[in-house]
C-alpha cells in the first residue's frame, strides 16, 4: 500500500523551533535537536544542536527576524515538509525589510527528535540585509 504525504497542522514545537530561530533564545524548540543531529542549510552542514545554534546565532543576530509557516505536510516514516515565509531587516536598518520564501524538511526518529534538517531559503535580494 503506497502511503502518501498529506496536509497537517504546523506542530507546536515546530512554532517554538521558529520562534527560537527568530529570538536566538534556545528552549522547548530545540529539545528535539541533539548531538547528532545534522542540519544542511543551503551548502552548509552542520552537525550537533551546539553547532546548529552557534550558526543560527551568527547568522541572525544581526536581523530582526520574522518566520512564518504557511504550509505543513507529514509524510511517513518521520518526515514532515514546511513551507514559508521569512520577514527580515538588519537591526541598524529596520525599516528596510526582505521577505524570503523558505522550506524545511525534518526527518525525526522513532522518538520524535530532529535526525536531519533540510532548509532552502530565497530567492530574495540580499543586498538590503546582507
Amino acid at each position: 500500500m503506497r502511503q502518501h504525504v498529506a496536509p497537517a497542522p504546523v506542530p507546536t514545537w515546530v512554532r517554538q523551533f521558529m520562534h527560537e530561530i527568530d529570538t536566538l533564545d534556545f528552549g522547548e524548540g530545540f529539545a528535539r535537536s541533539t548531538d547528532d543531529t545534522e542540519m544542511f542549510f543551503g551548502t552548509a552542514h552542520v552537525v550537533g544542536d551546539d553547532a546548529i545554534k552557534a550558526f543560527f546565532v551568527k547568522i541572525d543576530e544581526p536581523l530582526h527576524i520574522d518566520h512564518t509557516v504557511l504550509e505543513c505536510w507529514d509524510a511517513p516514516d518521520g518526515v514532515l515538509f514546511l513551507r514559508g515565509e521569512a520577514v527580515m531587516a538588519k537591526r541598524t536598518d529596520p525599516d528596510t525589510t526582505v521577505r524570503a520564501p523558505f522550506m524545511h524538511l525534518y526527518r525525526l526518529d522513532e522518538s520524535g527528535k530532529i535526525r536531519t534538517i533540510h532548509i532552502t531559503a530565497g530567492p530574495l535580494h540580499t543586498d538590503a540585509v546582507m
